[in-house]
């Protein structure tokens, strides 16, 4: 499948698209694709890494225990989560089998890429104002490149495609911190980074 195969003019068209998607070997092992999620014009789109297991299972973005810590932290931020598009980087779940239970496992370099056609045209039928990068692998899908989270996180950085975007931690980071001092922190950071968002749209999103 390339770009000349697919042409869509709605979100609709477009997860029918992703479900046929072949350009990678994770739809081998998957359920199902995992396509974006939230209104057709969202002024702000959350981008993730992959689906987690629940995701893959339910076949909607952001369900699993990640989901629920994004949930808190947009409630937190006063950004009204029926109005964000949530997706991820690569929209197929990659895993490793351990007995009954499936590993995460983080995409590749050619995964990232392989998928990051698709984040493009869910960018171009929704044309959000903020784009937020939400880890590594999110970065380099929006920016096409290698970037450390730490270098750019918590500030607006233009789009050669029009919209700013802003990187942060992945949600799932925050389940992983055992030190519960610095989970809040971390957590406080969070929440102040996506207030950062709503702020910029100059009222609540």
């Amino acid at each position: 499948m390339t770009e000349a195969d697919v042409t869509v003019h709605s979100l609709s068209a477009l997860r029918a698209a992703e479900a046929d998607c072949t350009r990678c070997p994770l739809y081998k092992f998957a359920t199902q694709v995992v396509s974006g999620e939230g209104p057709a014009h969202a002024r702000i789109m959350m981008v993730g890494e992959q689906p987690g297991d629940q995701e893959d299972l339910a076949g909607k973005p952001f369900v699993g225990p990640a989901g629920r810590v994004l949930d808190q932290a947009i409630e937190e931020a006063g950004i009204d989560r029926t109005l964000v598009f949530v997706t991820n980087a690569v929209k197929h779940f990659k895993f490793e089998q351990r007995g009954k239970r499936r590993l995460h496992k983080r995409p590749n370099a050619y995964e990232i890429d392989r998928c990051h056609w698709w984040l493009d045209m869910e960018k171009t039928l929704v044309k959000p104002e903020i784009v937020v990068a939400l880890g590594a692998t999110a970065l380099r899908s929006i920016t096409g490149k290698p970037l450390s989270i730490m270098k750019v996180r918590g500030r607006f950085v233009p789009l050669a495609s029009g919209g700013r975007f802003l990187a942060t931690i992945h949600p799932s980071y925050l389940l992983r911190i055992r030190d519960e001092a610095d989970k809040r922190k971390q957590h406080r950071m969070f929440v102040k980074e996506l207030t950062m968002c709503r702020e910029a749209l100059g009222k609540a999103a």
